[in-house]
């Protein structure tokens, strides 16, 4: 029922910014959690930040905490990921995502969400 897609993604020198956003279509409700995943090469899907859209609680992964941050525009039904100070580590694929529970508990947990987008590559060069 929800559609979402990123955008923002790009190559950026390491200490450098980028700003995904996450625009969502079709039917959304206000108890959703959204949430940014990131995966690289070779590597597990892994979560990164997380809001729940009414209550606008915030949930961080500790690779990221200081140097991210989630926020959303209701009006806009949009998510905003914005990344300082990025780290080649932080290279991956970012993936946009909701859960139409909002269920906290899952809130960090890829298998907790019902929809994704398409995804947004993010490179950090050294």
């Amino acid at each position: 029922q929800v559609q979402l897609v990123e955008s923002g993604g790009g190559l950026v020198q390491a200490g450098g910014s980028l700003r995904l956003s996450c625009a969502a279509s079709g039917r959304t409700f206000s108890t959703y959690t959204m949430g940014w995943f990131r995966q690289a090469p070779g590597k597990e899907r892994e979560f990164v930040a997380a809001i729940h859209w009414s209550r606008g609680s915030t949930y961080y992964a500790d690779s990221v905490k200081g140097r991210f941050t989630i926020s959303r525009d209701n009006a806009k039904n949009t998510v905003y990921l914005q990344m300082n100070s990025l780290k080649p580590e932080d290279t991956a694929v970012y993936y946009c995502a909701a859960d139409r529970y909002g269920n906290p508990a899952l809130a960090t947990f890829s298998s907790g969400y019902d929809y994704w987008g398409q995804g947004t590559q993010v490179t950090v060069s050294s």
